[in-house]
């Protein structure tokens, strides 16, 4: 009979039970590492049997110092459990940080990023590691933005989701953090104002949206100004996440 803890890995494989059990599956040393780092509560780790790096031996020694319950697997059966073709020998569940509005707070030089439908997970992970990395204030996903609980998510954003405010929400929540905040909204967009014409408000929302299809309308009805980022002739755009990084340096983030 597998363990209990293989059973929930394989149950977190799917969006209804990360839902459900509010937990995450984190794969690789360096995201469990930072999970210890962060004081995030591990439910356990599972370990392939065979795993020999001394990088491996040092933090089930510093897992053991917190008591974290260990299983070890046949290869097998580990490979079969590891949604990566390296997962470095060890997965671990956690139970992720959850945060409210109240968390997020919008000044100058610390604006929130809102995700409005943004739907591959590579990208949201991204764009959470970079939100963190330039001194952005929360992230927030609106409908239909991939699951934060999701492993490509947690993986590209390298242990982002454990430092940063992140809250999910709907339009009408977004309007009235925007009303209650007197948050000002701008909307990345190919055809929007020059970012490096415009000066940063008080209080910002930076609304990137989704890879295809832009922000809804009801987004945009928020939007006092739309910006772009000066291109190379020829060059018809950036990925999200690229787009939101330059924007966010170019708005002068964590520089004051």
């Amino acid at each position: 009979m597998p363990p209990k803890l293989l059973s929930t890995v394989r149950n977190l494989s799917h969006r209804k039970g990360r839902r459900r059990r509010k937990l995450a599956v984190l794969e690789g040393t360096r995201l469990v590492e930072e999970a210890l780092q962060s004081g995030l509560q591990f439910r356990g780790v599972l370990v392939r049997e065979d795993v020999s790096s001394n990088r491996v031996g040092g933090l089930l020694e510093e897992l053991s110092r917190y008591a974290v319950p260990v299983d070890y697997l046949a290869p097998n059966v580990f490979d079969k459990a590891a949604a990566t073709e390296s997962p470095q020998g060890v997965i671990a569940v956690v139970e992720h940080p959850s945060w409210t509005l109240a968390a997020v707070e919008p000044k100058r030089s610390a604006p929130v990023l809102v995700l409005d439908a943004v739907q591959d997970p590579g990208n949201v992970g991204t764009l959470v590691r970079t939100a963190y990395s330039l001194g952005a204030v929360g992230v927030l996903l609106l409908d239909g933005t991939a699951d934060l609980l999701n492993p490509k998510v947690l993986r590209a954003a390298m242990g982002a989701t454990f430092k940063i405010p992140i809250v999910s929400l709907g339009m009408g929540e977004l309007k009235m953090f925007v009303e209650e905040k007197d948050v000002t909204v701008w909307v990345g967009a190919p055809l929007g104002t020059n970012v490096r014409r415009l000066n940063p408000p008080e209080r910002l929302a930076l609304v990137m949206g989704n890879e295809t299809a832009g922000t809804r309308p009801q987004v945009d009805a928020l939007a006092e100004s739309r910006v772009s980022i000066p291109l190379a002739r020829g060059a018809e755009s950036l990925n999200v996440a690229v787009a939101a990084g330059v924007l966010l340096y170019e708005l002068g983030v964590g520089a004051r």
